[in-house]
């Protein structure tokens, strides 16, 4: 093995290759009589072969090394593979961002040992500094916000501005909104169904839960400044870009339990709402294959290659299974559990799950169909129950197996050109055959998730307005599916039983999302609801107008000011620039809507 200590030369190199975002240079000296050829493998590439980069020549005489110059990836530490007729050196090392870097092979002292040294011409960029700073940008607004907050709450500044004004408006401006956490009059909306907590008021948590998600959700997807971890993991694995999309699923079936429970207080009959519920999932899925999915900057909708699954798919059949599930065993008159008779018994502790057992058994159900699909279907000329990305991984004994049965069963049930044709373990793991995140099988996981939520729901109808049972049955729950998850992976990414894979939407996966959900619901609801420390916003408002923030964002993602042409389109600067301008458009937009109240439901 090849040391990876880095050895800093007095003199630059001069090269004139113009690198990209997250690339280096690295020269490689061959003062070998042999050439060596250079290969690469990423630290993230599970059991993968290596990639060749290119071939260096021996050296012509001695004192004249053979040289060529490669461009590589410094996303995240690879492996470097010296290989020529006598030796076989190896050399892991993380690269700098438009980094200049070398490495020398040759003989020791003229023996028959080989040695390599990397030395390093020119220090790579600091990639990272736009991010420190725009935390401190988008902090220091905070501050301001709640000082001037802080002030304007104050008696003597509120009796100078009324004198000022003259009128009320002042005061009602000063109570506005803008810093009143505790207001119940707020519109009723959650862009699926629109779900008032309890009969008395509407928690805020809950749809600035949703707007975290949200925010998040379109920063990513504008591109996050197109750096790795804003990005989807290639397979195993999780990234920020990977928390979001579970998170809005979760929430939305916590909305779910409050809503149809108010809806049937107020006199809404079973049959109603079930009608309600079809038509709105039409309406979700209609919206995401005919204006999210097709590009008509490209030309008029091609149905020889429309993508059929979608997010908005997705959350339309796990909200249409959730609602039914939920519709079928719902109560109209709850019972407070903390202060039932019943809690005397044993089992009372899980009466919030054994009064809705039927649609529990269902859910167990479907993810007994999961599993035996995802391990028993036979995959043509894969093996059962394959779990990888196919491609260069494992070896690359799999290379058509992408997914396993989740791959073959969108190809089979929905035809190659009609599921998502670049997914995201191309990046690291070379693949080649198309495969949607989105898919059929892992359908069946969302709708798991979003139950998961829907728990959480009736947790908040059944210990009403107590704050501590409700967040300690939280956290109950987010240790046990924590634990679950733990058992599943073995505690790692790759070895475990089933790993965290947000392209198959796994099981481990959906228990680790669902504990960091139950975990940060918790401390928003504590934050928000319970002390009132904070009012939610800016989550808040996009969380009240969520489907029209997400529709409009994708539909809009390339007009000016969400997106325009940049001096360097290789700078991380620029593109993290770019991205939060969009966001926070977009989070403006809400606000603005907000105060207008004009909010999108279906």
């Amino acid at each position: 093995i090849c040391p990876a200590t880095t050895h800093f030369a007095g003199f630059p190199h001069h090269k004139h290759i113009a690198l990209k975002m997250d690339e280096a240079l690295l020269t490689v000296n061959n003062e070998l009589d042999s050439e060596v050829v250079v290969s690469w493998m990423s630290e993230r590439c599970y059991q993968c072969l290596y990639q060749q980069l290119g071939v260096v020549p021996a050296g012509s005489s001695p004192g004249q090394p053979g040289s060529v110059d490669f461009v590589v990836s410094t996303q995240h530490e690879i492996t470097l593979q010296l290989n020529s007729t006598p030796v076989n050196l190896e050399l892991p090392f993380h690269f700098g961002e438009h980094g200049n870097y070398s490495v020398w092979v040759k003989n020791l002292n003229d023996s028959s040992v080989v040695n390599c040294s990397l030395v390093t011409h020119a220090d790579p960029v600091n990639s990272y500094i736009p991010i420190l700073v725009a935390f401190l940008i988008f902090a220091g607004l905070a501050v301001v916000s709640a000082i001037g907050k802080t002030i304007l709450g104050l008696d003597a500044v509120k009796g100078i501005l009324f004198r000022i004004s003259g009128t009320m408006e002042t005061e009602r401006l000063i109570n506005s909104e803008l810093g009143s956490p505790g207001r119940t009059g707020a519109p009723l909306t959650d862009n699926i169904l629109p779900p008032p907590p309890s009969p008395s008021k509407r928690l805020r948590s809950l749809d600035t839960f949703r707007g975290i998600s949200l925010v998040i959700m379109v920063f990513v997807n504008y591109g996050g400044g197109r750096y790795w971890f804003f990005r989807h993991e290639s397979w195993n694995g999780l990234t920020v870009a990977d928390l979001v999309f579970p998170w809005f699923v979760f929430i939305m079936g916590t909305s779910i339990a409050l809503s149809i429970n108010a809806m049937l207080r107020a006199g809404s009959t079973r049959r109603s709402l079930l009608g309600k519920i079809l038509w709105r999932s039409l309406q979700l899925f209609i919206i995401g294959v005919f204006i999210i999915n097709p590009n008509y900057c490209q030309g008029p909708l091609f149905w020889n290659n429309l993508r059929i699954p979608g997010v908005l798919q997705r959350l339309a059949w796990s909200y249409l299974a959730v609602a039914c599930l939920d519709l079928l065993v719902a109560r109209v008159k709850l019972i407070n559990i903390s202060v039932s008779v019943l809690t005397d018994a044993w089992w009372s502790p899980g009466l919030d799950v054994l009064l809705y057992w039927p649609a529990w058994l269902c859910v167990l159900l479907l993810e007994m169909i999961w599993l035996f699909l995802t391990f028993a279907l036979p995959v043509p000329g894969c093996p059962t129950g394959y779990l990888g990305p196919g491609g260069i991984g494992d070896m690359g004994l799999y290379a058509n197996c992408t997914g396993g049965a989740a791959g073959f069963l969108d190809r089979w049930l929905l035809g190659e050109n009609h599921i998502y044709q670049t997914p995201s373990s191309r990046v690291i793991y070379a693949t080649h055959m198309p495969y949607d995140p989105e898919g059929v099988l892992g359908s069946i996981n969302s709708i798991l998730m979003a139950f998961l939520g829907l728990q959480a729901g009736k947790i908040i109808l059944h210990y009403r307005d107590l704050h501590t049972s409700i967040m300690s049955r939280f956290l109950i729950w987010g240790l046990v599916l924590g634990v679950i998850s733990a058992v599943l992976t073995k505690c790692s990414t790759d070895q475990g039983f089933i790993p965290v894979n947000k392209n198959l939407w796994s099981l481990s996966y959906v228990t680790t999302l669902a504990c960091f959900a139950y975990v940060l619901l918790v401390l928003v609801y504590y934050t928000v609801d319970v002390k009132k420390w904070w009012s939610g916003a800016p989550f808040y408002y996009p969380g009240m107008n969520s489907i029209l923030v997400y529709v409009g964002h994708e539909v809009f993602e390339e007009y000016f000011p969400f997106r325009w042409q940049m001096a360097n389109s290789q700078s991380h600067t620029e593109h993290l620039t770019q991205n939060l301008v969009a966001t926070s458009c977009w989070v403006f937009i809400s606000y603005v809507l907000y105060r207008k109240k004009i909010f999108w439901k279906i």
